[in-house]
């Protein structure tokens, strides 16, 4: 289990996380949401061992994140962070193979090709293996920097907006591949996802951010209602939930400014006759 307990990151005096403990276990999707600026990424990068927190401790399989062995830990994790910057010389299947670059040698095993070939045709960008990555969309792109995050058989993989410039068929193939793999190889999967539907879908577990908090966690079918939705994005939502007992959120437009009234602001401010407004 990834443990963290009583966690506090603070940033130039803005609080990102505030005493906040959970607990993930292996084999279920953990996916954070929250509005923006609230911390997700921040607490990705946090367990991960990029940002030092102020107090409290992670661990994971009788280890605890220390700056001095932090080498160490990281070898335990898959990490796909948000920024996608593929600016290299390199072929796609060059940018797969590179997920076990520290098994890799002079000399490149028949099967660590292979396997990295059936990653790409899982994905369905097998026919993309000898294309350069510099001339590939930022979804595609995405869907690469997956595969080489597999590659790497983490024990607790992380994904920061994994579908965020993907079209809705690869995003469905993405994360049907990550829920199967999370749970074949009893993975700990955490991710950051900002669809409130697709977290419903995919989620074994809930983490609800909010200035710097754990608002709420657990499965979205016993959490995700329209007080919560209310309470931590400010938008209005009827939540239902499909034959599975899968939740469906549909946010309720706000009311807008009568154009009446609108039209009326704007023979105000520009009729050059009229008075001015203070």
């Amino acid at each position: 289990m990834l443990q963290v307990t009583h966690l506090n990151v603070v940033l130039d005096e803005l609080v990102l996380a505030k005493n906040m403990s959970f607990t993930l276990e292996p084999g279920k999707v953990n996916v954070i949401i929250g509005p923006n600026g609230t911390g997700k990424s921040t607490l990705l990068k946090t367990l991960f061992g990029d940002i030092q927190a102020k107090s409290g401790e992670i661990s994971f399989a009788n280890q605890t994140l220390q700056r001095k062995q932090l080498s160490q830990w990281r070898k335990q994790f898959g990490y796909m962070p948000q920024d996608i910057r593929l600016d290299v010389e390199l072929s796609v299947l060059e940018v797969v193979l590179l997920g076990q670059l520290n098994t890799l040698g002079f000399r490149l095993d028949d099967t660590v090709i292979e396997e990295a070939l059936t990653a790409l045709d899982k994905i369905g960008l097998l026919h993309l293996a000898n294309r350069d990555v510099n001339k590939l969309s930022g979804g595609q792109c995405q869907m690469i920097l997956f595969a080489q995050a597999l590659m790497r058989k983490p024990k607790i993989l992380m994904l920061d907006e994994p579908v965020s410039a993907l079209d809705l068929h690869f995003q469905h193939v993405l994360l049907d591949h990550l829920d199967t793999q999370t749970k074949q190889q009893d993975w700990i999967t955490v991710m950051v996802l900002h669809d409130l539907n697709l977290a419903a879908q995919y989620a074994d577990n809930l983490l609800v951010l909010k200035d710097g908090q754990l608002i709420a966690s657990g499965h979205p079918s016993d959490i995700l209602n329209p007080a919560l939705v209310k309470a931590v994005y400010n938008v209005d939502a009827d939540v239902t939930k499909d034959a599975s007992g899968v939740p469906f959120v549909r946010t309720i437009r706000r009311h807008t400014t009568t154009s009446t009234h609108v039209e009326n602001t704007k023979q105000r401010v520009f009729n050059p006759t009229a008075e001015f407004l203070i």
